[in-house]
């Protein structure tokens, strides 16, 4: 899978399902150096009424995903991956952006999630849109002990970014 001159608009977000889960798996293990098991998407995707997934498709197949439990009236993103070939792309944007409506749509007032200390390139993604880093957790990372920053957004704060006409599609 190739991405040559992607085009924004030649992507489709989708709410994932376990239609899915084989690509899914595919762009976890690509990404992670600790993923998650096809069981425990299974379990989220079939079983876990506050998880939604957001996916891209381009030509077709998964080129990246996205995850958020709700909590209450917050949501947490457990999981962003995009296949190395479509990274630096804009496809973590399009996904966090879908995240972004699907809470507002469920009256999420903010959002959190942990990103690796040493993965800059997330942490200038997540800023970007509105996420602050509010703390670190000690050594969360078992695989290495790397620390990790913890974000939050406010989602009333990137109402500007997200946009009144944009519509979350279910």
């Amino acid at each position: 899978m190739k991405a040559k001159e992607l085009q924004l608009e030649e992507i489709s977000l989708i709410h994932l399902t376990d239609d899915y889960i084989d690509e899914m798996i595919e762009i976890e293990n690509l990404s992670f150096t600790m993923p998650w098991s096809k069981a425990s998407y299974l379990n989220d995707l079939n079983e876990n009424p506050s998880a939604y997934y957001s996916g891209c498709l381009y030509g077709g197949q998964l080129i990246g995903y996205a995850g958020v439990w709700q909590i209450m009236d917050e949501g947490h993103i457990s999981n962003v991956a995009v296949h190395p070939n479509f990274r630096g792309k804009r496809v973590g944007e399009l996904l966090l952006r879908d995240i972004f409506c699907f809470c507002v749509k469920h009256d999420i007032a903010r959002v959190t999630l942990e990103v690796r200390k040493s993965n800059l390139s997330a942490q200038k993604l997540y800023e970007r849109l509105g996420f602050r880093c509010v703390g670190i957790r000690p050594k969360y990372y078992a695989d290495n002990n790397e620390d990790a920053c913890i974000y939050w957004c406010e989602l009333k704060k990137a109402g500007e970014y997200i946009g009144e006409n944009i519509s979350h599609r279910e």
